[in-house]
């Protein structure tokens, strides 16, 4: 698990196609290697990756053919930007929210506004993603944890401050770039546990439990 707060940036190094699979090296001067050992996830723009060899300043990751079906490293080139973030310690503050660093899909940047110090950056989500966005929760994009601050039909409105900006790939952004996104998971369960079960014996969890039991 990940708290979408970005410790790093990295570099993509190496790509190497290995059957269907890539293998890619992504190297940074400014992540911490110290603690990493063989098989911990990093997430990598948003997408769980495992070490599979270690530098002191840079790591190997295998991806399925799966994985690349689903992100954008089929597509990434060498010296792309990447965002770091290692995996959380019970210790870890959890000042973003709980990412798991499978991702949904990808979006489009629409649209940048300046706005004083700040942007305002408009982002085009895949449709079937559209219900588990809501206004002022949580998403996840390239693994950064932002705050969904407006809907607009299919478009969502984040405001970046320039410290985000800074620490972070944002600053390459441009209206026209993809990128990763990953919806809040608790939206996912909770759809999960609201569909109705095939077994007519067992109604499951529902919004008139849930009002009988006084949660709602």
């Amino acid at each position: 698990m990940f708290t979408g707060i970005i410790e790093a940036t990295g570099e993509l190094k190496k790509l190497e196609a290995k059957g269907g699979d890539l293998r890619v090296t992504i190297a940074s001067s400014s992540l911490d290697f110290a603690d990493v050992k063989l098989g911990d996830s990093i997430a990598s723009n948003g997408v769980c990756l495992t070490v599979t060899a270690k530098g002191t300043d840079w790591f190997c990751a295998d991806l399925s053919a799966e994985t690349l079906k689903r992100t954008l490293f089929g597509q990434y080139k060498q010296g792309q930007r990447i965002n770091l973030e290692k995996a959380l310690l019970p210790t870890t503050r959890l000042g973003g929210h709980l990412v798991s660093g499978h991702v949904d899909g990808v979006a489009t940047i629409s649209k940048i506004q300046a706005e004083g110090r700040a942007w305002q950056v408009f982002v085009n989500a895949p449709a079937e993603l559209g219900r588990y966005i809501a206004e002022k929760g949580s998403v996840t994009i390239d693994g950064i944890s932002l705050t969904v601050n407006e809907l607009i039909g299919q478009e969502f409105r984040l405001t970046i401050v320039p410290h985000t900006a800074m620490e972070t790939t944002m600053s390459h952004w441009r209206v026209g770039s993809v990128v990763h996104i990953e919806v809040d998971l608790i939206a996912r369960y909770l759809e999960r546990l609201l569909r109705p079960t095939d077994d007519t014996n067992k109604a499951g969890v529902s919004l008139s439990l849930l009002q009988q039991s006084g949660f709602l």
